[in-house]
């Protein structure tokens, strides 16, 4: 098994090490990879997008000829998780903002987001979420978050704060407003290993 880490920006290390975490602590075996080149990703078995910035994430996606690779891996139906910038990355939509800036988006949800939702990074937080797939709360740190305001009906929405959708998962798609990889809790990771193995 090779589970690809986008590595153009952000949090790359952190899901690296969220990673083999819950590897290690389910038994199971697998090749973690950054992606900064195409050619990388028809390799993998699943994909994380990181968090970063997403305009330039977006921009660098196209020029090194990864998008169209994580497009293919999409219609194939493996695990693909989005986190923060990722969560914006997997939409079909964006907000005024995400027009504006030009801001290219992957489509693979039938998803429309708002790219700072939660404010900018002054406003970051932490709060408790229930989560359908955990059996007690999660404790997700939001740093500049987006959110999701609106989705289709093929779209599961498995967390939200007031009206705004901060997690949600369409059929091989994940997509988490929070950082996952920034805490010890392993369950987020663990659930989209389950998906692997």
């Amino acid at each position: 098994m090779r589970i690809g880490v986008i590595a153009i920006q952000g949090d790359v290390s952190e899901h690296v090490e969220a990673l083999e975490r819950a590897l290690d602590e389910r038994g199971n075996e697998a090749e973690i990879v950054a992606i900064k080149h195409r050619g990388i990703v028809p390799e993998c078995d699943a994909l994380v997008l990181p968090g970063g910035e997403s305009t330039t994430l977006g921009k660098l996606l196209i020029r090194e000829g990864i998008s169209d690779e994580i497009q293919e891996m999409n219609d194939a139906g493996k695990p693909i998780m989005g986190t923060c910038a990722g969560l914006i990355l997997l939409a079909k939509e964006g907000d005024e903002q995400v027009e504006r800036t030009h801001q290219h988006l992957l489509g693979l949800m039938d998803t429309k987001v708002n790219r700072n939702a939660f404010g900018r990074q002054f406003d970051s937080f932490e709060t408790e979420l229930e989560l359908p797939f955990l059996d007690s709360p999660y404790n997700a740190v939001f740093i500049r978050a987006p959110g999701i305001v609106d989705c289709g009906d093929d779209v599961t929405v498995l967390a939200k704060i007031d009206d705004m959708i901060v997690a949600a998962e369409q059929e091989n798609v994940l997509a988490l407003a929070f950082h996952p990889e920034l805490t010890l809790d392993s369950r987020i990771h663990q659930y989209f290993l389950d998906k692997l193995f």
